[in-house]
């Protein structure tokens, strides 16, 4: 059997690459096949990397592999194989080709990938071959979607715990900051809210979910700064054409979570001065939108109250 290097052509002749002594990542033979990963893979799934010392990819993908399997913190197994000391498995499970991983579960191959592919692709297929399984660690996205679904829910405390676990784990993630900055505005700690999108990169500020955030922060800033509800409302009720008052009135409203009646008043001041404040009223409900996001009910709403005075 003739087996070739993933870069295209033969690799000069080197030395062994150092085992890894963990109980996560071993070497195996012929031999014990059967008992580290046959056996071993009804228990959890594992990966077996079959390799060879002049194998140039196979040389990148080991550190590459073996890191992921680690960060995978017992998720599954690494076994590598050296296919020129041990060729009777690679040539049963017909590898043509190495590096070539294949991964067990249940005593049987369930899934594989050839060549010196980057980490991430690593970590996709192991999370993509552990996903639902019993006692799996949830990923980052579904540790995301769940505090999504807690913070609609009203749960900000909960929410913020969970975001800042996925910030610990990856101090990088966008989605968690921005997240976890949205439930300190749900509980009025404005400033912490400040300072936790102060962790976002200037080239990451433009991130939808992130001028979200800071622009939750703009209108209650904006909010504070004004007068009760009720002497606004008597304001635009003495005077309909202070369409100063009525605007205030409109982000003092949103500020009290009555997005549908701020909506009203904003759309008020343009359908009767559109180029009032140099369209400010437009503009406001476009930072509306922006806060609430594209699919709440009020923003879905606005828009389309929006569309009908403009282009009738």
């Amino acid at each position: 059997m003739t087996i070739m290097d993933q870069g295209g052509a033969q690799a000069p002749q080197a030395g062994s690459t150092p085992q890894a002594a963990t109980a996560l990542i071993k070497d195996t033979t012929t031999r014990t096949f059967v008992q580290d990963v046959i056996e071993e893979s009804k228990r959890q799934p594992v990966l077996i990397d079959f390799w060879a010392p002049w194998c140039g990819p196979c040389r990148q993908l080991t550190p590459v592999i073996e890191k992921a399997v680690t960060a995978a913190k017992g998720k599954v197994k690494l076994v590598k194989m050296n296919i020129d000391e041990n060729p009777e498995i690679p040539g049963q499970m017909g590898i043509q080709s190495i590096p070539a991983v294949i991964a067990f579960v249940n005593g049987q191959p369930a899934d594989g990938f050839m060549g010196a592919v980057p980490e991430s692709q690593v970590t996709a297929f192991i999370d993509k071959l552990t996903a639902g399984m019993p006692g799996a660690e949830p990923t980052a996205a579904e540790l995301l979607q769940e505090a999504e679904a807690i913070l609609a829910e009203g749960d900000p405390a909960t929410a913020a715990s969970i975001y800042g676990e996925v910030i610990a784990a990856d101090a990088g993630n966008i989605a968690a900051i921005a997240g976890l900055a949205r439930c300190y505005v749900e509980t009025g700690a404005i400033e912490q809210a400040k300072q936790t999108l102060e962790l976002v990169p200037a080239a990451k500020r433009e991130d939808a979910a992130v001028k979200a955030v800071q622009a939750k922060i703009d209108l209650v800033e904006q909010a504070s700064a004004l007068g009760p509800v009720t002497e606004l409302e008597q304001k635009v009720a003495a005077n309909p054409l202070d369409h100063q008052a009525r605007f205030d009135l409109a982000i003092a409203l949103n500020g009290a979570n009555q997005r549908s009646e701020a909506t009203g008043h904003l759309l008020e001041i343009v359908k009767r001065d559109r180029k009032w404040d140099d369209d400010g009223a437009r503009k406001q409900l476009i930072q509306f939108f922006d806060a609430w996001g594209p699919t709440d009910e009020a923003t879905v709403d606005g828009r389309r109250r929006l569309s009908t005075i403009l282009f009738s």
